[in-house]
């Protein structure tokens, strides 16, 4: 499995003592961690059905994706330190809910991973700048503003600028400068590009779109095609289709197609992803079902 950069829960300790869980993302490599491919099941088919859930179904789920239940038990334990689902005793069993932070970030993520690449907005040519510089002295502020606003999709041509054909994303920008203590030095504009140089050229030097592409063909050359069989093979086949589509509102910057090079694998990618999900989603659903009656 090709690395994927995944939405990774962690806490933080607000004043006070308050726990308040947040989101991180970081590359990971090799092979989908067990926590991260628990994420991912609890919001295709535990979230849309508000139960409780066993670990025994929990467990099992993760065993069908090659994850051993001492991995599939800890990737519980640290959900729960986090606040994302919480445990209750049955006797000798022990059930899992979703708390309702974790409701709201899976309910968050189910809407960004579904209306992702299924609608094409109109781009009026316009662009949002955003200029924003921090001394080579702060390195470690300075990687937190660009981790932060390549996140929000945003690129950048020359140090200290920072483009995006998303006006919508001022709002962001504001916040992030803001959270940073960067705001007072801050300037953003909304213009169309000019007579000098060519947008082509700046796209190019503001997004490294190579990398994603071989990304969305690793993912077309995977699920193309693909027929599972076998006992839970379609319910393997959804969750492994939705865990490594998860990454990519993340990872693409959501360029107009105006400035993406012809024949987009993104666009086949997006296709591909909402017709499997559509085709395999009553058996995976009915696959879970059973797997939660029987493993319950």
């Amino acid at each position: 499995m090709a690395d994927s950069a995944t939405p990774v829960p962690v806490v933080h300790q607000q004043k006070g003592g308050t726990r308040r869980p947040t989101l991180s993302r970081r590359r990971e490599v090799g092979h989908a961690s067990a926590r991260s491919l628990l994420m991912t099941i609890l919001g295709e088919y535990v979230l849309p059905r508000d139960q409780a859930i066993w670990t025994s179904t929990l467990v099992e789920a993760l065993r069908v994706l090659d994850i051993e239940e001492k991995s599939a038990r800890q990737a519980l334990a640290r959900s729960s330190a986090e606040g994302w689902v919480v445990s209750e005793r049955v006797g000798r069993r022990v059930r899992w809910s979703l708390t309702p932070p974790g409701r709201r970030l899976l309910t968050e993520g189910a809407e960004r991973i579904y209306a992702f690449g299924n609608e094409e907005k109109a781009w009026d040519g316009r662009w949002l700048m955003l200029i924003v510089s921090v001394p080579e002295a702060k390195r470690d502020l300075r990687h937190r503003l660009r981790t932060r606003l390549t996140w929000a999709g945003f690129g950048s041509p020359v140090a200290g600028v920072w483009v995006s054909p998303d006006l919508s994303r001022q709002r962001e920008a504001q916040q992030i400068v803001q959270d940073l203590g960067l705001d007072a030095q801050a300037m953003s504009f909304t213009a169309a590009y000019g007579d000098v140089g060519d947008q082509e050229t700046m796209v190019a030097r503001s997004w490294d779109l190579s990398d994603l592409k071989d990304r969305y063909e690793d993912f077309i050359d995977r699920f193309t095609g693909a027929r599972p069989s076998g006992e839970n093979g379609v319910l393997r086949a959804q969750t492994e289709l939705v865990h490594e589509w998860r990454s990519f509102p993340f990872l693409d910057p959501r360029l107009p197609l105006k400035l993406l090079p012809d024949g987009w694998s993104g666009v086949r990618a997006a296709d591909l992803f909402h017709r499997k999900h559509v085709e395999w989603r009553p058996e995976a659903q009915a696959q879970w079902d059973e797997l939660a009656a029987t493993s319950g």
